[in-house]
């Protein structure tokens, strides 16, 4: 899909978990560094997140061997507890994630611009793998 010029990439997956949870997992930083990587052998060692308009959050990835590691990091342009997150990344892109509470599970759909220094699909596959992490976190 495109919105204008800009390539919007989608990523969707239905949580075995109730909105609460869900919102918790997703904010709070001590879970965020738990779940937040494309595979096993990068991760989260550090992340903070101040969840409301303008507020900034940041979280490391890292290689588990050391090789490499970038801050994810960006300023919040929307925020309704249990339902959108929207957000400016640092490098100016823009991302919409909905929150679709369905009682017993809830349905996640993120949005995001996407770069030119990946192939889309390889940005779909690697959102996707995170998206996929924060799924068995949250229903562990």
């Amino acid at each position: 899909m495109t919105n204008g010029e800009k390539n919007i990439i989608t990523v969707e997956t239905s949580v075995n978990a109730p909105i609460d949870k869900v919102w918790e997992c997703w904010t709070k930083p001590t879970h965020i560094t738990r779940w937040y990587n494309a595979s096993d052998d990068w991760h989260a060692p550090f992340a903070e997140n101040d969840l409301v308009v303008n507020g900034k959050f940041k979280t490391t990835m890292a290689a588990k061997d050391k090789s490499a590691q970038f801050d994810f990091e960006g300023i919040y342009t929307n925020v309704q507890k249990h339902s959108l997150i929207e957000f400016k990344i640092s490098d100016g892109r823009m991302v919409k994630i909905e929150f679709i509470n369905k009682g017993r599970h809830t349905e996640i759909i993120e949005s995001f611009e996407a770069e030119n220094h990946h192939t889309p699909d390889q940005q779909k596959s690697g959102w996707q793998a995170i998206l996929n992490n924060f799924k068995k976190y949250t229903e562990s």
